[in-house]
């Protein structure tokens, strides 16, 4: 027997939709500091991951560049 899919796939950045709707006023300063500090670890992860796109597409580019040129 097929067990039933578990629900339907969250959709991409839907967990960050949620967290920019969450109420603030529940949470105590100390709550609210480490907040902030997972969502600075996040931007850091996120524009590292940009700076490994540029570099890759940027090797991409001089590699086509060279054959062209």
């Amino acid at each position: 027997m097929m067990d039933e899919p578990a629900g339907a796939r969250p959709l991409r950045g839907d967990g960050l939709k949620a967290l920019t709707r969450e109420d603030l006023e529940i949470y105590g300063v100390s709550e609210l500091e480490e907040r902030i500090e997972l969502l600075e670890a996040e931007i850091a992860r996120s524009r590292a991951q940009i700076a490994r796109k540029q570099a890759t597409k940027s090797a991409a580019d001089a590699l086509f560049n060279f054959k062209n040129g």
